[in-house]
């Protein structure tokens, strides 16, 4: 027996499914190509089916699984998205569209049935009468204080304040002891305004300073904090206050333990001066003082700015006082003059008007007629500290020389006129081979009287010896 021949292969254009090629030779004529064979588009007919084939499997495993039994528009989406396939976009399940059968072709070669989605008609009455919708805002950005210094500031962009589940006991609340305080149900505290009071203004100070230690400070800066005050305080180890005082000034992570600090300074002085003693102790207390504030404002790791207000009071009351310890006045007033002028050169340009108010108080302290020697002495290195500017406008415009050679006597050499001449040579330094004034020189005369008009008949004659620094203080008075 003859074995049977293979059976013939049937040719690309027998293939026959769901997708016919004159579709594919529809897409391809399209897009402009015209010469496609019957056998590539039999080929891409077979595959877009097997590919129609899959994604309709993938759909309805999604519609099993969502025990539906009609396939939704989502089904297919979701398999799309299964077979990393961009999803189709226009349609949607809650939407479905309704396709309408077209009319009969009216030629007897038709192409068949034709279906189209038919358009909504829209009673333009309907529109009119109905409720206008008003349109959110869009979404924008802008900026607000979530916390200032700690404190979360109650407006609308932060989150509502939180009750507490206990009361303070032992709290009087409007003149009422025994009553639950109200302190503990706003939190965190919030710093009082005009249009608000704040809640915490019937707590004692002690408890609200302790409650504060309790919620900023973790036990080590109590700790560092206990420390570092102990080992600054004479009578202390210099090592130990040298070494305090370079941690304060490069240590970072300070920024908690500044308030704390900033009140400790100030009450360190006040207590210093209060006493009146006068007596050696106070001296290196202020001076320990002074450079603790050099150090808080060298350390480039805290922010000082909201601080100021509290920081100037213990450098201006030093400077200012009139019973300082007399072997340290000299010194002290000098280190509080440098101590203000670094200040002021780190801050006033962030606050202009800071360096006036501070030149003002200073005038007034140098010519009020019930100051004494020591307040006068600490305004005039206090205006050295500002600059030339501010010692032309307070010592020679504005009379403070006069002012103080009028309480001088013949050969006063305290140390009040030496802060005056020091004041003088920072707006013109002293020559190196000085020449008097001749009085008999015409133009050496009118100089002299410029300085007995502008300067007083006491520092006249002291600048009389030196005639190139007495032309360049009154040159600068003229500026």
């Amino acid at each position: 027996m003859s074995k049977p021949g293979p059976k013939p292969r049937a040719s690309a254009t027998q293939l026959t499914g769901v997708y016919k090629p004159e579709s594919i030779r529809d897409v391809a004529e399209s897009l402009n190509i015209f010469s496609l064979s019957d056998q590539v588009a039999g080929a891409l007919a077979s595959d877009v089916e097997y590919r129609i084939h899959q994604v309709i499997e993938e759909a309805a495993r999604f519609m099993r699984h969502a025990r539906r039994t009609t396939m939704t528009t989502s089904d297919i989406d979701q398999a799309l998205r299964v077979l990393n396939i961009e999803p189709l976009y226009g349609h949607f399940p809650h939407n479905p569209p309704t396709f309408h059968k077209a009319a009969p072709w009216p030629q007897p070669y038709g192409p068949g049935a034709v279906f189209f989605v038919q358009d909504e008609e829209i009673d333009f009455d309907r529109v009119i009468r109905e409720d206008k919708i008003t349109l959110p805002k869009g979404v924008r950005w802008t900026a607000h204080w979530l916390a200032v210094e700690g404190v979360q500031p109650l407006i609308p962009e932060n989150p509502p304040a939180i009750p507490r589940e206990h009361d303070m006991d032992g709290v009087v609340v409007n003149g009422k002891p025994g009553e639950p305080s109200k302190l503990s149900s706003i939190f965190p505290p919030t710093p009082p305004s005009s249009d608000r009071p704040s809640p915490i203004q019937a707590a004692k100070k002690q408890q609200q300073s302790q409650q504060l230690v309790k919620q900023v400070l973790s036990r080590e800066l109590q700790l560092y904090y206990t420390r570092l005050t102990t080992a600054l305080i004479p009578p202390s180890d210099d090592v130990k206050c040298i070494a305090a005082l370079a941690s304060l000034r490069h240590d970072a992570g300070l920024q908690a333990l500044l308030p704390y600090l900033v009140r400790w300074v100030a009450e360190g002085v006040v207590n210093a001066l209060k006493s009146g003693s006068q007596d050696d102790a106070d001296g290196k207390v202020l001076s320990v003082l002074l450079d603790v504030i050099k150090a808080i404002l060298d350390n480039t790791a805290l922010f000082v700015e909201p601080y100021l207000h509290q920081l100037l009071p213990p450098i201006l009351s030093t400077l200012l006082h009139s019973s300082l310890p007399p072997q340290h006045a000299t010194r002290l007033r000098t280190t509080a003059s440098q101590t203000l002028s670094h200040l002021l050169t780190q801050h006033s340009t962030t606050y202009p008007s800071l360096s006036p108010r501070i030149m003002k108080t200073l005038l007034l302290a140098l010519v009020s007629t019930d100051k004494g020697g020591g307040t006068r002495e600490g305004a005039v290195r206090g205006l050295m500290g500002i600059g030339k500017e501010a010692i032309r406008k307070g010592v020679v415009e504005g009379g403070g020389a006069k002012v103080v050679g009028s309480e001088c006597g013949p050969g006063d050499q305290s140390s009040l006129v030496e802060a005056v001449m020091e004041s003088f040579s920072v707006i013109c330094p002293k020559s190196f081979n000085p020449t008097p004034l001749d009085i008999g020189d015409e133009s050496d005369a009118t100089t002299m009287e410029q300085l007995r008009d502008v300067l007083g008949d006491f520092f006249a004659e002291r600048l009389a010896n030196d005639s190139q620094q007495a032309i360049g203080v009154l040159a600068g008075q003229q500026v």
